[in-house]
């Protein structure tokens, strides 16, 4: 019940803070001078009249552009945002090529006209917001910030600003951009028999969601769903037995009496000196069935036939596991390692004067400290296993195969590396962008429930 009261009262402040604002629009206007009413409509003319040459220029720069952009470029494809086209590439009667719509660039411009809407709207309310505080302060006698005091702040207190210009512009383009034009592709028919140019893709509503989802018929929700629990047994022992054998080796090593520790450490740390891509290669064809492994256990007579380590979906699932071991226990050995040691030597001297033994010990005081302080780390290892595209594929490229299973599924295969095969094999986005989809949501739901429950961030206070 309190969760929900929280929730109402943050979609009740943000439409009151919307109405604030747009109520702070219409007092400005009212309110502002001939040079504040005039930028309502021509950005940055208000700071001009004032001599803030270097504002004003920037803001009638940007609303130049964008206005090009949108109206001289955005707006014949936005127009066809609706239908994502209707006539594809042909032939004319006269037998010259007929270009036709492209539903590729129509839904991809859009976004992009769409995104320059936004930005023209948030520098509009900036625009309006400068006015308004130059018009504040020259009504108080005081000056403005001159054109050197502007590009001087570049440099000084904005200088954040400037350095994140650029990076922010490439996330925009190479992640934001990608994430939404994915997320309307999951809403279309784009697959092998809609390729444009010659053929148009168009919306389709949630049909895409319900096909994932359904068991019947050419649904995939038989093969989704055993491909999702695989995917989250994978994570959980992949997560927890390399984070746990890792935090085994780290104190077995730093324990009192073991002897060339600093070898013990470089051993292990030479796996992961060895490239991923190249090991895991290697690892995978030890256990074909004319492999390494299997020719030597027939050698030495302890088995007849080879073992089908990666025929057999039981068996590679375990092997993963297992190999994923020998990756993953030498980087968290290091961590804890580091972290062991600054756990105070007082608190297991106090421990073994109260009668404590190893194992009371660890669970006390070893473990706790360990979770508090590695359990961000914990929960990113859980979130990267979830889309460990690389030992899964090196090792087994999601075999072996079924027919049970669709959309060229294999036992082995994560919700990523499904992904991976819908689009590049199948080239079926809709259905991959959907599986994306999901992979967003299990990922976001599983960070949001345990960040809140860990001890490092709920009761910090508490633990010092």
């Amino acid at each position: 019940m309190k969760e929900k009261n929280t929730i109402g009262m943050q979609i009740a402040g943000f439409f009151k803070w919307i109405g604030a604002d747009l109520k702070d629009i219409g007092t400005t206007f009212a309110g502002g001078d001939f040079r504040t009413r005039i930028s309502y409509i021509i950005m940055g003319f208000g700071q001009l009249l004032r001599g803030q040459w270097v504002r004003g220029l920037s803001m009638l720069a940007c609303e130049a552009g964008l206005l090009y952009f949108i109206f001289g470029f955005g707006m014949q494809y936005l127009k066809d945002f609706g239908t994502l086209g209707t006539s594809g590439r042909g032939f004319n009667p006269d037998g010259t090529v007929s270009y036709g719509d492209n539903s590729f660039f129509i839904l991809l411009y859009s976004l992009l006209s769409i995104f320059a809407i936004l930005a023209l709207i948030l520098l509009w309310r900036i625009n309006l917001y400068q006015n308004k505080e130059a018009q504040h302060l020259l009504a108080m006698g005081k000056r403005l910030p001159s054109n050197g005091q502007d590009l001087h702040s570049l440099l000084d207190h904005n200088f954040d600003k400037t350095l994140l210009a650029l990076p922010c512009l490439g996330i925009f383009v190479f992640t934001v951009l990608p994430i939404f034009f994915m997320i309307c592709v999951a809403f279309t028919n784009y697959d092998y028999n809609h390729q444009p140019p010659s053929q148009l893709f168009t919306w389709v509503g949630l049909e895409n969601f319900r096909n994932l989802f359904s068991t019947g018929g050419e649904g995939y929700g038989s093969t989704f769903f055993t491909v999702l629990t695989w995917t989250l047994v994978w994570s959980f022992f992949a997560t927890f037995l390399n984070y746990f054998l890792g935090m085994a080796v780290a104190i077995l090593i730093n324990q009192k009496g073991i002897r060339f520790k600093k070898l013990w450490r470089t051993i292990l740390v030479m796996t992961i000196a060895v490239p991923q891509f190249v090991s895991l290669l290697y690892v995978g064809k030890m256990f074909a069935a004319d492999g390494l492994v299997n020719s030597y256990l027939i050698k030495w007579g302890l088995i007849s036939r080879a073992i089908p380590f990666w025929t057999n979906p039981l068996y590679s699932r375990i092997l993963i596991i297992v190999i994923n071991l020998w990756v993953g226990i030498p980087y968290i050995m290091l961590i804890a390692t580091g972290l062991l040691m600054n756990i105070p030597e007082d608190l297991y001297e106090s421990a073994k004067i109260d009668g404590a033994n190893a194992f009371q010990m660890f669970f006390s005081i070893t473990l706790p400290y360990m979770l508090f302080v590695t359990g961000p780390f914990l929960l990113t290892q859980f979130i990267g296993n979830l889309n460990n595209f690389n030992v899964i594929f090196l090792l087994t490229q999601g075999k072996p195969q079924s027919m049970n299973l669709k959309g060229g599924a294999g036992y082995t295969d994560l919700l990523v590396t499904w992904l991976y095969k819908m689009t590049v094999n199948d080239t079926n986005y809709k259905t991959a962008a959907v599986i994306g989809i999901m992979v967003f949501i299990v990922t976001a739901v599983i960070s949001l429930v345990v960040y809140n429950v860990l001890p490092s961030v709920k009761d910090e206070e508490g633990f010092q």
